[in-house]
């Protein structure tokens, strides 16, 4: 991952996308399978191995992945375990179930800029300046590229610096010419 500076394990797909959009937020810790998690219940007792334990913000945060498909009742139990011993250290707990359909290509798209490179044609400050920082304007992303020296290179630099946070975008619909971007 960009943001930690090192590999994370994972056991399926839907693993490597939470890791995508974990970078992307920018964690500062991710920890894969961290701990096993015995507990009793009404029928006896169960365990269970929680997928992640993330740094994010500065706050912790337990993460189980699997598609809303493959839970199971046992696994609902086991996920509410897992709820209640987080509650008790005071981090969150989600289970990622699944993502809208865009949310996973925009993602996917924005991640393939996520390495650094050399910028020779100063296209960072080109596209900051053009936008006016964080109390500049908002434009559509074609128009944003065309405004640069060279709008091929500067389409490929908005997703780099939407990657890297410096432009922001609504994640909410999928990343296209018109979408609207602004500096952050």
């Amino acid at each position: 991952m960009a943001s930690t500076g090192r590999g994370h394990g994972f056991e399926s797909l839907e693993e490597v996308r939470l890791l995508v959009a974990l970078d992307f937020v920018g964690v500062s810790e991710v920890l894969a399978q961290p701990f096993r998690l015995d507990f009793a219940h009404k029928g006896g007792s169960s365990w269970h191995i929680p997928d992640y334990l993330t740094v994010i913000g500065g706050g912790m945060w337990l993460l189980d992945v699997r598609p809303m498909g493959l839970i199971k009742d046992e696994d609902a139990l086991k996920f509410a375990a897992a709820r209640e011993m987080a509650a008790a250290c005071g981090w969150r707990y989600s289970v990622v179930a699944g993502w809208r359909p865009h949310v996973w290509s925009v993602l996917d798209h924005l991640s393939s800029r996520r390495r650094p490179v050399r910028d020779l044609l100063g296209m960072r400050d080109q596209l900051l300046t053009i936008i006016g920082g964080r109390e500049g304007r908002v434009m559509r992303f074609s128009a944003l590229a065309d405004a640069t020296s060279v709008p091929a290179v500067g389409r490929a630099n908005i997703v780099r610096l939407l990657w890297q946070r410096e432009l922001g975008v609504d994640l909410g619909s999928p990343l296209r010419d018109s979408s609207l971007i602004w500096g952050v």
